[in-house]
């Protein structure tokens, strides 16, 4: 398994699973902007397991993030700074994740973020298991993937993309809130329908 992305610079797996993940995950939150206003549902929030547990620690919200390569984290930012109305940047959000922004699976980075209250002891305990399994579950498909799970430092810039993408739906978000990456091992992961 490569280390984060190899530490960016992305070079992607050809396995048929992490293909079908990424299109699949492109087509469900394009749907969530376009029909359920933004809103996540179960094929964004997967169940989290840590090592040998039989039970979900519980379900977290992922984002999927553009690779560096095609970051518009600059455009998100400048759209969170146009107005103070919370409704109205959610609104342009919304209208700017509907559109395109989901259409080519190729541009999106395979390591999921998610976000954590500043000393979460969840976020604590799920970055000191290493590594986890996210189940998700939705439209009749499965995808249970073994995630290497990192602490992402506020440079890295999956987790500047993912405070850009927050603020726009919580103005609230804490400066000092925890970012943690999931990276799938792609040939330790499953799906079914079975893609090989």
């Amino acid at each position: 398994m490569n280390t984060l992305g190899a530490a960016l610079g992305e070079s992607y797996s050809v396995s048929p699973l992490r293909a079908a993940f990424m299109k699949w995950q492109c087509r469900v939150r394009q749907l969530a902007m376009r029909d359920n206003h933004g809103r996540p549902d179960d094929a964004i929030m997967p169940a989290l397991y840590l090592p040998d547990e039989a039970e979900p620690m519980g379900h977290i919200i992922t984002l999927l993030n553009k690779s560096p390569g095609y970051s518009v984290t600059p455009e998100l930012l400048h759209m969170a700074r146009k107005t103070n109305d919370p409704a109205q940047r959610r609104e342009q959000a919304m209208q700017y994740f509907s559109a395109t922004y989901y259409q080519k699976a190729a541009e999106f980075s395979d390591i999921l973020t998610a976000t954590f209250p500043p000393g979460s002891p969840g976020a604590a305990s799920i970055r000191s298991a290493e590594t986890v399994r996210l189940r998700f579950e939705a439209f009749a498909q499965v995808f249970d993937l073994k995630c290497r799970v990192w602490k992402l430092a506020p440079h890295n810039p999956l987790h500047q993309a993912t405070m850009a993408h927050n603020q726009l739906f919580n103005p609230a978000l804490a400066p000092d809130t925890e970012v943690l990456g999931f990276e799938p091992d792609w040939d330790a992961s499953t799906s079914v329908p079975e893609y090989r």
